[in-house]
C-alpha cells in the first residue's frame, strides 16, 4: 500500500484543524467550537481543493478513519459507570424521539407527496445517527442513488445549525452535563456533529453525549431488519436483502467499548486519560474538516426544497421532543 498518496489530503485537513481550533480561541466561552469552524472552513475551500485529485485519498481517509479513531480514544476518557448513569435514561428518551422521527417522516413524507424511500432514509438519518443509518438502510430498500444524497444534505444542513445554537441553548436554559450531553446525543443527528455540540458545551457533556450517540446507533440492527422487511412486502420478493454483519455492528462501536472497559478498571490514569482526550478532540476536528472539504454548497442546493424542508421538520420535532420528555424526568 502506498502511505504517501495518504499525505496531502491529512496534510490538509490537519492544516484547516489548525486554523479552526486559532480561531475558535477568539471566541467568548468558546461558544462556537474548533470542530464548527473546521467544518465551515472544509466547505469554503472545497471548490478549491476538490480540483485536486491527490488530495482526495487522504481526505477520504480523514473522514472515515480517523473519525472513528477519535471515537474510539474517547472511550478511555469514560467508565461503565457513566455509561449506566446515562443509558437508564437515554433509552427512555430515545423510544419516543424514534416514534417522532419515523412517524412525523411518514407523514410529512405524504403531505410533500415524497418518494416513501427518500422520506424514511431522512426519518432514519434524523432519529438514528444521520449518514451512517442512511447508508446501512439505502441498500436495503434499493434506494436509488440521489435519495442517499438528497438524505444526506438535508440532516447534514441541519447539524450544521445544530453544532452552533445547542451550546448556546444549552447554557440558555442553564442544562447540566448529564443533560445536555442527553440531549445533544438523542436530538443531534451524525456522530460528528454530536460529538461537536457535546464538548462544545463541556467536556463531561460531550463524553455523555458520545455514550448516547453510541447507544441510539445500535438502534440501526432492529431498524434494517424492519426496512429490509416492509421492502420485501413492498416488492413481494421471496426473500429479505442480505444485511452486512459488519454494518449491523461496526468495529469502532466495539472497541469504543473495550476502550471504555480498561478506562473502567482504573489501570489508566488520569494523565493518560486527559492525554487521550486532546488527541481525541484534535483528530474530531480534522475529521470536521474533511467533512467539510467532501461537501459543495452548489450540490447541496440541488437537491431541492423538499427533502430539505422534511428533514429540517423531522429534526426540530426530534430535538423538542427530546427535551420536553427531558423535563418531564428531571434531567435537565
Amino acid at each position: 500500500m502506498n502511505v504517501l498518496k495518504y499525505f496531502p489530503g491529512i496534510i490538509v485537513t490537519l492544516f484547516i484543524a489548525i486554523v479552526a481550533i486559532f480561531i475558535s480561541s477568539f471566541i467568548p466561552m468558546h461558544l462556537i467550537s474548533g470542530s464548527v469552524f473546521a467544518l465551515l472552513l472544509g466547505m469554503l475551500l472545497n471548490p478549491i481543493i476538490s480540483k485536486y485529485n491527490i488530495t482526495k485519498v487522504g481526505i477520504g481517509f480523514v473522514s472515515s478513519k480517523i473519525l472513528k479513531l477519535s471515537i474510539i480514544l474517547m472511550g478511555l476518557t469514560l467508565s461503565f459507570t457513566q455509561v449506566l448513569e446515562v443509558g437508564k435514561y437515554s433509552l427512555f428518551v430515545m423510544f419516543f424521539t424514534l416514534i417522532v422521527a419515523f412517524g412525523g417522516g411518514y407523514l410529512f413524507g405524504k403531505l410533500f407527496s415524497m418518494d416513501w424511500k427518500l422520506s424514511s432514509l431522512i426519518a432514519a438519518g434524523t432519529g438514528i445517527c444521520g449518514g451512517s443509518a442512511i447508508a446501512a438502510i439505502a441498500p436495503t430498500i434499493n434506494a436509488r442513488a440521489k435519495h442517499v444524497a438528497y438524505a444526506i444534505s438535508a440532516t447534514f444542513l441541519f447539524d450544521v445549525l445544530m453544532v452552533i445554537l445547542f451550546p448556546i441553548m444549552g447554557r440558555f436554559f442553564n442544562m447540566s452535563d448529564i443533560g445536555y450531553g442527553l440531549w445533544a446525543g438523542t436530538a443531534v443527528n451524525d456522530t460528528s456533529s454530536v460529538v461537536a455540540a457535546g464538548y462544545a458545551f463541556s467536556d463531561a457533556a460531550g463524553g455523555y453525549s458520545v455514550i448516547v450517540k453510541l447507544t441510539r446507533t445500535l438502534s440501526i440492527i432492529p431498524t434494517v431488519l424492519v426496512f429490509a422487511f416492509i421492502n420485501m412486502k413492498m416488492n413481494d420478493s421471496d426473500e429479505v436483502k442480505k444485511v452486512s454483519i459488519k454494518n449491523l455492528f461496526p468495529y469502532f462501536i466495539i472497541l469504543f467499548l473495550v476502550m471504555v472497559a480498561i478506562k473502567s478498571t482504573g489501570i489508566v490514569s488520569e494523565s493518560v486519560s486527559n492525554y487521550a482526550s486532546d488527541i481525541s478532540k484534535f483528530l474530531m476536528v480534522m475529521a470536521l474538516a474533511s467533512i467539510g472539504l467532501k461537501t459543495h454548497f452548489k450540490e447541496l442546493a440541488m437537491s431541492g426544497y423538499k427533502p430539505m424542508l422534511h428533514g429540517f421538520i423531522i429534526s426540530l420535532l426530534v430535538v423538542v421532543v427530546a427535551f420536553l420528555v427531558q423535563m418531564l424526568l428531571g434531567q435537565l
